[in-house]
């Protein structure tokens, strides 16, 4: 999953951001609200962590996020501010986002805000994702088990998993796995993916991931 944060405090991004990549995630960062709208339109991001106030004002944080639904963004947007009475509430869920945190908050608490977000987002209404051959996904705490015995996954193996998981039937291109589970700062060739992949494949011993020749990966065995 790939998270966008729009944060211009950079003791609060650099906690965001360092905690949210050591869970597994891929994260931009954007220190105003101009580069927030241009990042957002550059990659698909699965959430957005958006600061209130920001460079351009006292509410900018509100306007971008009505500026990014009016764009078709339709992410869930988690809104970070100092400002927590009703009206602050009740404008944020209005300007399009659909969670609220106060400063200052609790990283554990942020944390599993943003996990209910993709959760919910994904069309989930419990912790767990069930997938054939009696594999299932923890989405609270990002493993996976297998006939109830954890399978030993590195967080990208896993987050490369959950990726198709989230989207059973469609294949995704190495290029479009790439957009998805890595930041701008982190380097990595497609040829990367087809390791991820392999190693997944030897761990789980089942064919959880199919090969469509030619073009890219998808959940499940192909015909």
């Amino acid at each position: 999953m790939r998270l966008l944060i729009v944060e211009d405090d950079p003791h609060i991004a650099e906690l965001l951001r360092d905690g949210l990549r050591e869970d597994g995630y891929a994260v931009d960062h954007a220190a105003s609200a101009g580069e927030g709208f241009a990042l957002a339109g550059l990659f698909p991001h699965d959430l957005l962590i958006l600061d209130v106030m920001l460079p351009e004002g006292l509410d900018a944080g509100y306007r971008l996020g009505q500026q990014l639904r009016a764009a078709g963004n339709t992410a869930p947007m988690l809104y970070l501010t100092a400002r927590g009475t009703v009206e602050d509430r009740v404008t944020g869920l209005e300007a399009g986002g659909d969670d609220y945190l106060v400063k200052p908050f609790a990283f554990r608490e942020l944390r599993a805000r943003v996990r209910a977000l993709l959760r919910r987002a994904g069309g989930y209404a419990h912790n767990t994702l069930p997938l054939s051959g009696g594999f299932m996904l923890d989405l609270t705490a990002r493993e996976v088990y297998h006939s109830g015995a954890r399978c030993d996954l590195t967080r990208k193996e896993y987050a490369l998993l959950e990726l198709l998981a989230h989207h059973p039937g469609r294949t995704f291109t190495r290029d479009e796995i790439i957009e998805r589970l890595w930041d701008g700062e982190e380097g990595v060739e497609p040829k990367v993916i087809d390791v991820y992949v392999s190693t997944i494949r030897r761990k789980t011993e089942d064919g959880l991931i199919g090969t469509v020749r030619g073009v890219g990966y998808r959940l499940g065995a192909v015909p």
